[in-house]
């Protein structure tokens, strides 16, 4: 969806429009912008649980918002409209 205008991306559910930028930086294997999007999510930093082993990364991206999301019930918070934002601005790239 790289030709969708701005109205018809805003008018999608910010659950679509992360699913959709996520599938897009996947395929782009865009650390960058799953980063950029975890720092802003509510208490990111208990997601974020190390196990402590030298080469471990941490739970997938996916997997850190899967359980920020189960355990915060389902919300983006005061984050989401800079979340959208954010999910918008990268499908149109």
């Amino acid at each position: 969806m790289t030709d969708a205008t701005f109205a018809e991306l805003d008018a999608l559910p910010t659950e679509e429009l992360r699913e959709r930028a996520f599938a897009k930086a996947r395929e782009k294997r865009d650390l960058a912008f799953f980063w950029s999007v975890f720092k802003h999510l509510p208490d990111s930093d208990e997601a974020a649980v190390l196990d402590g082993a030298p080469n471990t990364v941490g739970p997938t991206v996916d997997e850190a918002v899967a359980l920020w999301r189960e355990l915060t019930g389902h919300s983006y918070g005061d984050q989401e409209p800079l979340l959208r934002a954010a999910f918008i601005d990268y499908l149109q790239k």
